[in-house]
């Protein structure tokens, strides 16, 4: 099959990779426009841009979806398939190009998370499982008939940048394979319930946020949903402190927010218990332990 591919981040490269080394033709990739990563920095290709070119791939740079050249472009290819991983909702009237369709990776066990943090909610939520998720592309988000799934657990201190390094090697497998049953039409379908489905929305800065008026489950599991981006934090003397790793820690019955040291671990208070701050940071600091950081602060201990 002529295959056109869509994607950005580097969660998509493992499957870019296992449909270059396929018998099918990549006709071109879409990726979105270079970008600048830093305030000084030159602007830089997207990494599916990056390596799309290192494998010798004609690359299709989009900024508006929409625009009737880049649906010129497309057509001018006249693709069997679109394969579209961890990119942008592709309008109708591009859905419409090619001749077989469009499929998508999605980093979750759909009609679960739908969105475009799907593996970071997972994690918030304490699920104790997750997978990928191969499914035909129509008009709304996430919500087309699936192909195939493959389920992974998640561990109690599994962060999402762990998660999410398991998931994309498996999904460009899955991928591979879902592919090549459209190719000999073995697959089969099954329509998404959308009465379990749940949001898996875009995450901001607010959002990160801890809440030590919560139960110790419950601000472990947003600790490590958020890490290693965009991070959970909460202030500390007036500076942000962010919280890379923790653990439910001891029953203590420390007040809420209040910091001690108990033998070689940072606790903080909860409302039920207390968490474990295994890796931290202080504004304008350096990443350190949590025992290393209490070795050297002398406020008094509070976050809020």
């Amino acid at each position: 099959m002529k295959i056109v591919f869509m994607g950005s981040p580097d969660f998509a490269l493992p499957s870019l990779e296992k449909l270059h080394a396929s018998a099918h033709e990549i006709s071109a990739v879409v990726s979105g426009k270079d970008k600048r990563r830093g305030r000084r920095s030159r602007p830089t290709p997207t990494p599916v841009k990056a390596k799309a070119r290192e494998l010798g791939l004609p690359v299709i740079e989009v900024e508006d979806l929409t625009s009737l050249s880049f649906a010129e472009k497309l057509k001018s290819l006249s693709p069997d398939l679109f394969v579209v991983v961890a990119f942008r909702i592709l309008p109708s009237s591009v859905l419409k190009i090619p001749s077989v369709g469009a499929i998508n990776l999605h980093a979750s066990l759909l009609p679960k998370y739908r969105g475009a943090a799907p593996i970071h909610w997972a994690v918030m939520n304490g699920e104790t499982e997750t997978g990928c998720t191969i499914f035909w592309l129509d008009k709304n988000v996430d919500t087309g008939q699936i192909m195939c799934q493959r389920s992974t657990p998640i561990g109690e201190n599994e962060t999402t940048g762990e998660v999410y390094e398991r998931l994309k090697e498996m999904g460009g497998e899955l991928l591979a394979e879902a592919v090549e049953s459209i190719e000999d039409d073995s697959f089969t379908l099954r329509k998404q319930n959308d009465e379990e489905a749940t949001r898996a929305p875009k995450i901001f800065s607010e959002d990160c946020k801890l809440n030590f008026d919560k139960p110790a489950i419950q601000v472990h599991n947003k600790i490590r949903g958020l890490s290693p981006i965009p991070t959970a934090w909460a202030k500390l003397d007036g500076l942000r402190l962010n919280i890379y790793r923790s653990r439910v820690g001891p029953d203590k019955n420390l007040p809420p927010g209040t910091l001690r040291m108990y033998k070689d671990d940072l606790l903080a208070g909860c409302a039920e218990g207390t968490v474990i701050l295994d890796t931290v940071q202080l504004e304008g600091k350096r990443k350190m332990s949590g025992k290393d950081f209490m070795n050297g602060y002398n406020g008094p201990g509070l976050l809020h």
